[in-house]
């Protein structure tokens, strides 16, 4: 399937299928195809003209002041990629690459960046023959855009960087002539037009998102499942109690968690008569914490999708007006915000999973057979799943600082204020990894207190969880290595299987 690029409706869904799959291919409407002529016929214009422009007849940032003769143009943005091709570290991950270059693509499509349609057609064509441009992840400061990163990308189309194939890294032009494609030859604005941008935390955002969206509707059955393995109430999930405080996430918490819950006979056997007026605040208060960070998750997608399809290039070129404008649509301080935001709000998802990890693991707060184990003493059960599941709540403490709040200046104080977004989404890839694992122990750890209950039964969708994680982790009668259990259903935590398992519409 080809995905369209118009420049205006791009989606974060659209966008995951497309990184997520190197066979996918994209294109340009024809519409945005008339837009890119039409703005690159005023920058020609413009240079046959000697017209002063901001990175297409001067210098960059500090070198603004130093005009650059005509026949000096195409060697301005060559040494542009070049000089700025200084990035550090591990490299980005495939499919941050693949929806960096897709971003890039949309945004140019907008036809405010003066790029030659048929440079736009070489990146295109990058993209559907699943050419990976070996990108460090370190390098940039989240203004003037992912300069560093994209320009690693650009690199790679004029034919002078590196690409990732079968794990190892080659130099490009061997890549794209293996592809038929030929190397760029920068014409004038053209480098500019490449890198300055936001797409390196914007590919983060949105494929962080996608995963967010799987695991809020994880945390609902995760702690679904640990409630009914404590024996506790589901008075606290009721409508009308969440209707005085409408907050749309929490109102869709715990209308999932009455779902969920929903006939079993564990918490039949206890509803009546046991005595229990109301649970601990990691149990009752979940459609409170999640709904909060399902709010979050919300607000997140709305600034990310509309950034997916803005402009972010300088100077922008107005084709009908025959004027560019200096500005700066290229900061990342709307997405360095929101990513850490989110941050912020998934560590939280992992926080409150921990503590419910921790009454099911101790009998004296659940009641349950200690550390959940048949035989304790001789086992020792899930006690040090708790444990990692606490390590990594631990360390989303500390990365789930906001990076937003710091800022170096950089091009000889020229570029005084920086957003460090790309550091927030680094940052944020990783806590997301962390919160998948925590929430993937829980369901571990839940799921073994639901057999300690038999013959008792959950409700049926819960049920369902558990089949699904017993087709990959036998119930613990003893001691047995516990990593491999935890890797199993962390996966099934990752690609959907626990939220299809349970077979029935929640509230994504």
């Amino acid at each position: 399937m080809t995905l369209l690029l118009d420049g205006s409706s791009l989606t974060i869904n659209d966008l995951a299928r497309a990184a997520y799959n190197n066979a996918s291919s994209v294109a340009l409407t024809d519409d945005a195809r008339k837009r890119v002529q039409e703005s690159r016929a005023a920058v020609d214009r413009w240079i046959s003209e000697s017209r002063v422009v901001y990175g297409m007849t001067t210098g960059f940032g500090e070198f603004a002041n130093v005009f650059i003769p005509p026949e000096d143009v195409e060697k301005l943005q060559e040494n542009l990629i070049i000089s700025h091709s200084a990035g550090m570290g591990e490299l980005l991950p495939t499919a941050v690459v693949r929806a960096m270059m897709i971003l890039r693509i949309n945004a140019l499509a907008k036809g405010f960046s003066g790029i030659r349609e048929s440079t736009l057609d070489t990146l295109i064509a990058m993209v559907n023959a699943g050419i990976v441009p070996a990108i460090p992840s370190q390098g940039s400061v989240g203004s003037s855009g992912d300069l560093a990163p994209l320009s690693h990308l650009a690199l790679c189309l004029i034919g002078r960087g590196e690409c990732v194939v079968n794990g190892n890294r080659e130099p490009s032009a061997e890549t794209l002539q293996r592809h038929g494609i030929t190397p760029v030859r920068l014409a004038g604005k053209e480098g500019l037009a490449l890198i300055n941008g936001t797409q390196m935390m914007c590919a983060y955002a949105a494929l962080a998102l996608h995963r967010a969206r799987n695991l809020e509707a994880c945390a609902d059955i995760a702690g679904a499942l640990s409630l009914d393995a404590l024996r506790g109430t589901d008075n606290a999930f009721d409508d009308r109690l969440h209707q005085t405080r409408p907050h749309p996430g929490q109102i869709t918490s715990a209308r999932n968690l009455r779902t969920l819950l929903k006939g079993s006979e564990i918490r039949d056997s206890h509803r009546i008569g046991d005595g229990k007026v109301q649970d601990a605040y990691s149990l009752r208060c979940m459609p409170q914490v999640h709904g909060a960070t399902r709010d979050t998750i919300a607000y997140v997608t709305s600034v990310v999708e509309r950034e997916m399809n803005s402009a972010t290039d300088n100077p922008l070129i107005f084709a009908d007006d025959d004027i560019h404008i200096e500005g700066g649509n290229f900061h990342g301080q709307p997405l360095a915000l929101v990513l850490d935001f989110l941050a912020i709000a998934l560590s939280e998802l992992a926080n409150i999973s921990e503590r419910r990890t921790e009454r099911l693991v101790n009998h004296a707060l659940g009641g349950l057979p200690r550390f959940l184990t048949p035989n304790g003493g001789l086992n020792s059960g899930m006690m040090i799943a708790q444990y990692t599941a606490a390590s990594m709540v631990s360390e989303n403490k500390v990365l789930a600082h906001p990076a937003s709040v710091d800022s170096i200046p950089t091009s000889a104080n020229q570029e005084d204020h920086n957003s460090m977004g790309s550091i927030a989404a680094r940052k944020l890839w990783t806590i997301l990894a962390n919160v998948e694992s925590v929430i993937g122990i829980e369901v571990l750890c839940a799921s073994q207190g639901i057999g300690l209950l038999r013959p008792l039964r959950s409700s049926e969708p819960l049920e369902s969880v558990v089949r699904c994680v017993r087709e990959h982790v036998p119930f613990a009668t003893e001691d047995r290595v516990l990593y491999h259990d935890m890797e199993a259903v962390r996966s099934l935590v990752t690609d959907g299987s626990i939220v299809r398992a349970v077979g029935m519409e929640l509230d994504l």
